[in-house]
């Protein structure tokens, strides 16, 4: 019994350093679909979207063990809590890796337009702004730390504010013909991509705080959707 317990915790271990890897697989596709859209590198695209592959087996990976220690261990609550937080956390960091492979697509479909310099900086900053929320989140989830948990939804403001900017510099640039059009709407998608990775780091914040508190509520005191 001492034996399958000990393995038991060694698995809860090897679960947690599986996700906080997956979290760093998607943080690093952030970074270089960025680098892709900025260039315009469709071979660095490309790249992107076959790296998806691996954030979606190791998600699965992760799924199936958690599923096997639900079906043959006897959790406590916090375990409990831990292993069904991390059902969660994991498809949030999916879905991260899923939208950059959108942006690569995105980019493909911009060839060989040119992006304006304002639009280029601001997706450039969209780009590290949704690095910087799901790196703090994976932090967050490491330490179980509820402050840098905190912080991830406080940083939301500043993605929020760089989508409106970017909605605002399109429009103001108007199109000219249709090929503009076309490139502007894919800006906007694009921007809208970054702004749902920050969505989603922001929800593994909330995960986290379930994980340590049990409370299953927002910081404002509003249930989940």
């Amino acid at each position: 019994m001492v034996e399958t317990r000990k393995l038991y915790h060694e698995q809860l271990d090897e679960l947690t350093s599986e996700t906080v890897r997956l979290a760093a697989l998607a943080v690093e596709q952030i970074a270089l679909c960025t680098q892709a859209l900025l260039d315009g590198d469709l071979s660095l695209a490309k790249e992107v979207v076959a790296r998806d592959v691996e954030l979606d087996e190791l998600t699965h990976a992760i799924e199936e063990t958690v599923y096997l220690l639900l079906a043959r261990q006897n959790p406590m609550a916090g375990e409990l809590r831990s292993l069904i937080a991390i059902l969660r956390i994991i498809h949030e960091i999916e879905r991260c890796g899923d939208l950059m492979v959108n942006v690569a697509k995105a980019t493909r479909r911009l060839f060989p337009h040119q992006l304006e310099p304002r639009v280029r900086g601001l997706l450039e900053r969209m780009g590290a702004q949704a690095s910087a929320q799901l790196r703090l989140a994976g932090d967050a989830f490491r330490d179980l730390d509820i402050a840098q948990a905190a912080a991830v939804a406080d940083m939301d403001d500043v993605m929020d504010d760089l989508q409106k900017i970017l909605y605002r510099a399109i429009f103001s640039a108007g199109a000219a013909d249709e090929a503009s059009l076309q490139a502007a709407v894919q800006v906007a998608l694009v921007g809208r991509y970054y702004e749902r990775v920050a969505d989603h780091a922001v929800n593994v914040g909330e995960r986290v705080r379930f994980m340590v508190t049990g409370d299953w509520r927002s910081e404002a005191g509003v249930t989940e959707q």
